[in-house]
């Protein structure tokens, strides 16, 4: 069974070839725009293509049977509709919660034909990764909505989750919705963080136009977006499931472990 793993330059789709093969896959093979950045393990076949070159994926999908398609909500539906004139039997994508940006990601993939598995994850740890220039320089960390609450992911989660759907049947219709062991607070965020670093750290709660001009600064016209999204999670913060145990056997990764295994790019 030939498994194809688009982005496999990306964060998660370069972890769903390790995972794939952790599993026992044999025939996985890796559309990407690097493959030299991709530095993909021996054994995996690597193909040179992108979204915006169609005919790329094309040629990646020959043969292919189990799909694991990054989200690109521009390109998704076109690329589904590839997989199902190739004879795709079973395609997992990446979106998002259901009803935001990365809805086209789903639109795209059921309108191909092709049965699908949804995988919804929220926040991603890695965007903890905000606050590193401010731990890197001392232990004061500044930020908003210290109250917020949401129950992030590890990429690395995300990608074993993508590697058992994609080996196991009884997972076609479904849509998984993605989360960390735990809801946390942004405040407590920061406090496991510095656990996990062995750190003390302090958290200094920005409001108005300091916030405003602070995530601006550290994210351009990105930082408006990021604090409406936080606003908006103060009316409906988001739980914790138990979605990757049940599919795993085994508990999400916690903030602190995702923060210790991650040191350097706190340092």
């Amino acid at each position: 069974m030939v498994i194809l793993v688009t982005g496999a330059t990306g964060n998660v789709g370069r972890m769903v070839v390790d995972e794939l093969l952790a599993l026992g896959a044999t025939s996985v093979r890796a559309l990407t725009a690097d493959p030299e950045r991709a530095a993909l393990p021996p054994g995996v076949e690597v193909v040179r293509g992108h979204f915006g070159r169609l005919a790329t994926v094309s040629d990646a999908l020959a043969g292919v049977e189990r799909m694991y398609l990054a989200p690109h909500p521009p390109s998704a539906a076109a690329v589904s509709r590839l997989a199902a004139d190739h004879g795709v039997r079973h395609i997992v994508d990446m979106s998002g919660p259901k009803g935001a940006h990365w809805q086209a990601v789903e639109d795209g993939v059921e309108a191909s034909g092709v049965p699908f598995t949804h995988l919804e994850p929220g926040e991603f740890m890695a965007n903890g990764l905000l606050w590193a220039p401010q731990i890197q320089a001392g232990d004061l960390v500044r930020d908003a909505y210290p109250e917020v609450v949401n129950a992030p992911i590890a990429q690395e989660d995300i990608a074993a989750v993508a590697a058992r759907v994609l080996l196991s049947d009884g997972h076609v219709g479904e849509s998984y919705e993605l989360t960390g062991p735990v809801a946390l607070s942004r405040r407590r965020k920061v406090s496991e963080i510095g656990a996990g670093l062995g750190r003390t750290l302090r958290y200094v709660e920005l409001t108005g136009d300091a916030a405003r001009a602070h995530f601006t600064s550290a994210m351009g016209d990105y930082g408006a977006w990021y604090l409406e999204g936080l606003a908006a999670l103060e009316s409906s913060p988001q739980q914790a499931t138990s979605t990757v145990f049940d599919l795993l056997g085994r508990p999400a990764m916690s903030y602190r472990e995702w923060a210790s295994r991650h040191p350097d790019q706190f340092r």
